[in-house]
């Protein structure tokens, strides 16, 4: 069956996920300096991070709406430390808009072009990251996120929830994704062709295997028309 649509991980598979939200923690924490001091004053930035952490593991029927968890995270943090609960919005929005600016992959958005000529783009992501904030929604006919499907990947629904926003059946579409259970095996389960996007070259780490592999994301062009 001819692939006629193309979805993608944002998070590791079109940019890296490390530095974004490294430069967007500290960028919270030099906010809560100048605004909260109370709660710099007993933290380091990496006490603070293993704090959200912790925090959010306690709630493992929320991952899937990263959103919301930090927003509550935020909100215990303000109460903790004697600050009004009005800390959560502009804390959320200071942590968000630095999350949102990304350096893309060498290559990436001239693939994504040249993919938007021939078939329909979307985005399935775990993540908050928002494309059409960073600038390329034009891009994509559909993003579909975690908060938004009400499950976070590996859960086959939220690949069958997006395909069904532009009705294409799964045999027609194909994700590309870093994570092999998340992004490979849970298009999979859903139906998708898959591209592992495996730019360190590491070996599978078992179960079913993705229907093709890249290193880089120019070789992706060629590799959708084999399957």
């Amino acid at each position: 069956m001819t692939i006629r649509c193309i979805a993608f991980d944002l998070d590791d598979t079109l940019w890296a996920c490390k530095p974004v939200i490294e430069r967007a923690e500290q960028r919270f924490y030099e906010w809560l300096e100048r605004h909260y001091p109370r709660i710099t004053e007993r933290h380091t930035p990496t006490e603070l991070i293993k704090k959200r952490i912790n925090y959010m593991q306690q709630y493992p029927e929320l991952l899937y709406n990263l959103t919301r968890l930090r927003k509550n995270w935020l909100a215990d943090l303000a109460q903790e430390h004697d600050y009004p609960v009005a800390l959560v919005e502009p804390g959320f929005e200071i942590f968000w808009l630095a999350r949102n600016e990304v350096s893309f992959f060498a290559g990436a958005l001239e693939v994504l072009h040249g993919l938007a000529e021939q078939y329909m783009l979307g985005v399935i992501s775990n993540g908050n990251a928002s494309v059409h904030h960073i600038g390329v929604g034009h891009l994509f006919q559909f993003a579909h996120s975690a908060e938004e499907a009400g499950v976070a990947k590996p859960h086959p629904d939220i690949f069958r929830q997006a395909l069904a926003k532009v009705d294409i059946p799964p045999g027609q579409a194909v994700y590309v994704g870093d994570d092999p259970i998340r992004d490979i095996q849970g298009a999979a389960s859903a139906g998708l062709r898959t591209v592992w996007f495996n730019p360190a070259g590491a070996e599978w780490p078992g179960g079913e295997e993705p229907d093709a592999i890249i290193t880089h994301l120019a070789q992706l062009e060629a590799v959708i028309t084999t399957l």
